[in-house]
């Protein structure tokens, strides 16, 4: 049985590692926007996870039911969570697959 060439082995793995780098500044760079209500309360969410915006419609704005305006904010922010997770999946995913078949 030959031994795997290591040379090549780690050429490898130092040519995903920057691609796993490449696409870990991209998601940094990326925004995402997650929304509920039909859209009525809105989360732009950067990269890193902060957030850079929040955009409220004025009618679900009611001060006798804060509940349901605080209910619509955090399912903005679950939603647009979500998305920042999946951009990052559909990013890296076939990149940490790869690392695993190299034994990573």
């Amino acid at each position: 049985m030959t031994q795997p060439d290591m040379q090549a082995i780690m050429q490898q793995a130092q040519q995903m590692q920057a691609q796993l780098q490449a696409a870990q500044e991209e998601i940094l760079r990326s925004t995402v926007t997650g929304e509920s209500g039909n859209g009525l309360v809105k989360i732009e969410m950067a990269g890193s996870g902060s957030i850079n915006s929040l955009s409220i419609d004025p009618q679900v704005v009611d001060p006798n039911d804060v509940e349901t305006l605080q209910d619509l904010v955090i399912g903005a922010f679950v939603d647009a969570n979500k998305n920042l997770q999946s951009l990052a999946e559909e990013k890296m995913g076939p990149l940490s697959q790869g690392m695993n078949s190299l034994g990573l």
